[in-house]
């Protein structure tokens, strides 16, 4: 599937203000801070920022990631059921943040998924590609995000329609914006899972694509 779309990040903030980050279990700067700690957390990637002169960290997409860790939501009995493998890509900025949609769309549903670990206020916008649907989640956001929401309530590509929440909403993260575009729902409602396990990795890539391959980057 090729589709141009916008990031979803305020378009005032320019992808030259953008800079990669890398949280998998091979970055040894995360042996550093404790990452149960979303306070930590968010001093690393303010570090980050800082470093590269940037607005916004970006990347993750089927990063095997350690920080799922600190959360019972996540884990499992076995190793290849554990669930590490990252299905979204990330944007690390300030909470407050503009997330604007990445295409035409409406709203399919919304909730807050409470998990320790969770996405918190979460908005899932459906588009229309031809004959077919895609789903977009926005994870991660402000409570005042889903206030006088509306299912099938319009929304333009590169509108301005929530903004990113603090750690005291968000699962205890540091602030960012879970983005993920999915090609079946089945059936979830206000959620999907945005972390897979080695066992089920090779559905999950088939359903939930790398979101910067039907970006264009407004670089």
């Amino acid at each position: 599937m090729s589709l141009e779309g916008t990031l979803p990040i305020d378009s005032e903030i320019v992808f030259d203000q953008y800079c990669s980050i890398d949280l998998s279990e091979g970055n040894s700067d995360l042996n550093l801070f404790d990452i149960s700690s979303s306070s930590a957390w968010e001093n690393y990637i303010e570090s980050v920022l800082t470093k590269n002169k940037a607005k916004v960290a970006y990347g993750g997409y089927l990063e095997v990631r350690n920080l799922y860790d600190r959360s019972d939501y996540f884990q499992s009995i076995s190793e290849d059921d554990k669930r590490n493998i990252h299905l979204g890509i990330d944007f690390w900025c300030k909470a407050g943040t503009n997330v604007c949609a990445f295409q035409d769309g409406q709203v399919h549903s919304f909730a807050t998924n409470k998990n320790y670990g969770d996405y918190g206020p979460t908005i899932i916008l459906e588009h229309k590609i031809g004959k077919e649907k895609l789903y977009s989640l926005y994870g991660h956001l402000s409570k005042k995000s889903l206030e006088n929401l509306k299912i099938g309530q319009k929304i333009q590509k590169g509108q301005n329609f929530a903004k990113l929440g603090t750690s005291e909403i968000n699962g205890d993260y540091a602030p960012h914006l879970h983005f993920q575009v999915i090609k079946d729902l089945q059936g979830k409602f206000g959620d999907y899972p945005g972390v897979s396990s080695k066992k089920n990795l090779d559905f999950f890539k088939m359903n939930c694509p790398d979101p910067l391959s039907l970006i264009q980057k407004n670089a």
